[in-house]
């Protein structure tokens, strides 16, 4: 086959639509252009052709895990799966993802160290729950265990006092049921949170507690 057009694409900024025989082949960088030598009028083997046809294929990965990351942060495992998931070839998946790794595009433990800060700062996320999460989102035991020990120590956490601030708010919602109720529903809500049973028995005692009326 002859390759008989290299034409910018109309969709895609810095892309260009290669055409062979008359008919795009494939949609490319200028940088696969120049690596691999297409020119109009050059003549391609099957198998270049396929060489082709594969570097789009990466590039397409590429470019749809760019704008993915530009929406929101994902660690490697997860934006394998969900480019797999709309139709990305796992070869190409895997080299756009190789890529990225290559451009500090995609840091997995830069991610966790976010999350971590995002949810135990922002949130006031047990570790549990943000563990849970991280593993949900793709993130291994060991990076997830290292991202929030680094925002305990960064950020200098009180996690008995997070837990604190958590159950003050939450029991202004039980006020009306009697003792026994509020604090057995404030203690679940704690427990599911994924809260230390230590910190939520003390917590509970001093947000419950009777005020002092005897003087």
């Amino acid at each position: 086959m002859r390759l008989t057009d290299i034409i910018e694409s109309a969709r895609h900024a810095g892309r260009y639509v290669v055409h062979a025989d008359g008919a795009p082949l494939a949609t490319v960088s200028a940088d696969i252009i120049e690596r691999l030598g297409l020119r109009v009028g050059t003549s391609l083997t099957e198998s270049q052709a396929d060489g082709v046809r594969k570097e789009s294929a990466v590039l397409a990965a590429y470019d749809r895990a760019v704008g993915m990351l530009a929406v929101q942060p994902r660690s490697a495992r997860d934006l394998k799966r969900v480019l797999i998931r709309k139709g990305e070839g796992t070869h190409a998946v895997d080299a756009a993802i190789e890529r990225l790794l290559a451009l500090g595009l995609l840091d997995d433990a830069a991610y966790a160290r976010q999350l971590a800060r995002s949810k135990m700062v922002g949130q006031g996320a047990s570790r549990r729950r943000v563990q849970q999460e991280m593993f949900k989102r793709g993130i291994g035991r060991e990076q997830a265990a290292e991202a929030i020990e680094a925002t305990v120590a960064d950020e200098a956490l009180d996690e008995e006092a997070i837990v604190e601030r958590v159950a003050r708010k939450k029991v202004q919602s039980l006020e009306g049921l009697d003792p026994v109720t509020r604090n057995r529903r404030l203690w679940s809500f704690l427990a599911r949170r994924g809260y230390a049973v230590d910190d939520i028995r003390r917590v509970v005692a001093r947000v419950t507690a009777e005020p002092d009326t005897s003087e």
